[in-house]
């Protein structure tokens, strides 16, 4: 995991999202132990007015690797002050032959050394057929 500071918080936060996907996904690990890896035990994350803790959160890996996903990530804008990023970046998923498009506005606090301890998210799914966001 590498630290937020100097890096350039556009490449931090796809780097972020794509390791965390990857290792969930194209691993055996056991979901707590990647969960942990990129999160402070402490975690919330607010997505949409929906709150998970470290626990929810690894309940939420299950159907995760249970549908098995293909996606990217492009970030299209991110700054960053001290321990905190604010980025929009849009998820691009395929799932069981469906393409989807979430747009993400992310707020988020990272710990020193690189995992996530606290997010709110505001998402929109979009047609895949519609031209990008701007």
């Amino acid at each position: 995991m590498r630290a937020l500071a100097g890096t350039d918080p556009e490449r931090f936060i796809a780097d972020f999202f794509t390791s965390f996907n990857r290792e969930l996904l194209d691993t055996d690990d056991d979901p707590a132990a990647i969960v942990d890896r990129y999160h402070t035990p402490d975690i919330v994350q607010v997505a949409d007015g929906h709150r998970m803790d470290r626990d929810t959160l690894i309940a939420h890996t299950r159907p995760v690797r249970k549908n098995r996903p293909e996606g990217r990530v492009d970030v299209h804008d991110a700054i960053a002050d001290g321990d905190r990023i604010a980025a929009r970046y849009t998820l691009h998923v395929r799932r069981r032959g469906k393409e989807l498009r979430i747009e993400v506005c992310f707020f988020g606090r990272f710990a020193d050394d690189g995992r996530m301890r606290a997010a709110h998210m505001l998402t929109r799914t979009v047609p895949a057929d519609r031209g990008e966001p701007a």
